[in-house]
């Protein structure tokens, strides 16, 4: 991914670059708030300075000062997010990483170049997200969708992919980045968020999967790319795109619903199964999937329906019957009261 912020001002450039070098911030959310600020930017050019709205993509920010920066205030943001929710529909979760850019921003102005005297993004609040169970295959479902691959053209890579997704939960980004000489034995190295290393754990499922496809990626010739372990038809690195459209046609195949899951919510089934099924620590878990913070991780906690239907069937009070209405045991007990 090749970032390029030059219709930004300088700070804003110098900013981003502190991100990705110094910070290890990933390319991913780097270029996010790259866009972010040129919003936010153009926001400040129309309600400051008069810019035109009716033309807002074209508006040039690259003149923004740092005593621009200096005179926007806590009102300024959030009226930068109401203009985001009213003109540009953006949802809850956009506004929220907009807010994390800025306090992000501030705070490098605050407190690193030290541009600014006061961070009016400390009290900044976050738009409030409503929590959602994470989208999963049930077991039966998963079991469908690997049974599900088949046909001429790529059937032991794609197979291959959907099995580590489905077992190791990884990110589409870690799983497009996997090379050749990061597998050994049964461990894998994959890069995750932040250029973070971390170590994955092989099943059988999985070994066996990755050697039945390097049987014919081993055959193949002409590769560009000998490095990457999944290939496209070109034989250069696969993409993420290629892998979201093949994952999506082997759901539809499956006769499951293709606009409900992609390989992210392969990745939620993965944990969902193992916490549900193979009973593993939610520490354990953390780690499997690579998450900075165990609060991430708790969504995988939840329970379905079937463990609630238990959970109240277990109830002893749950077989007492009403009095009245005919059973023998209330029968018998109203005889005795006679």
């Amino acid at each position: 991914m090749n970032l390029d912020f030059n219709d930004l001002p300088d700070i804003a450039i110098e900013y981003l670059n502190y991100m990705l070098t110094i910070k290890n911030t990933s390319k991913k959310t780097v270029s996010e708030y790259y866009y972010d600020l040129r919003t936010f930017f153009r926001y400040i050019k129309v309600i400051k300075y008069n810019a035109d709205e009716n033309d807002f993509k074209n508006i040039a920010v690259d003149d923004i000062t740092a005593e621009d920066l200096k005179k926007i205030n806590l009102t300024d943001l959030y009226g930068f997010l109401s203009y985001t929710s009213r003109e540009l529909d953006n949802t809850a979760v956009t506004r929220s990483r907009k807010v994390s850019c800025l306090r992000s921003f501030y705070k490098y102005l605050h407190n690193k170049v030290k541009i600014i005297d006061h961070n009016p993004t400390t009290e900044l609040d976050s738009p409030k997200l409503v929590k959602r169970l994470p989208k999963y295959l049930k077991l039966d479902e998963s079991l469908k969708l690997l049974q599900s691959i088949e046909g001429k053209k790529n059937t032991a890579r794609d197979y291959a992919i959907i099995t580590l997704f489905l077992n190791c939960g990884m990110r589409l980004s870690e799983l497009v980045g996997i090379n050749v000489n990061s597998i050994k034995g049964d461990t894998l190295t994959v890069i995750g968020k932040g250029n973070k290393e971390r170590t994955v754990y092989l099943n059988k499922a999985c070994r066996e999967a990755i050697d039945n496809y390097l049987v014919e990626r081993n055959k193949m010739q002409g590769i560009k790319d000998p490095k990457a372990l999944f290939l496209s038809e070109r034989k250069v690195r696969i993409s993420p795109k290629t892998v979201q459209y093949l994952v999506k046609k082997h759901i539809k195949n499956a006769g499951l619903d293709a606009d409900k899951y992609s390989p992210h919510k392969l990745r939620h089934t993965a944990a969902t199964l193992m916490y549900k099924h193979g009973n593993v620590d939610i520490r354990a878990l953390q780690a499997i999937l690579g998450h900075e913070s165990i609060a991430t991780t708790e969504i995988y906690t939840h329970l379905d329906d079937e463990q609630l239907r238990e959970a109240v069937n277990s109830n002893p009070l749950s077989s007492i019957s009403p009095p009245g209405n005919g059973s023998s045991q209330s029968k018998e007990e109203d005889s005795g009261n006679l």
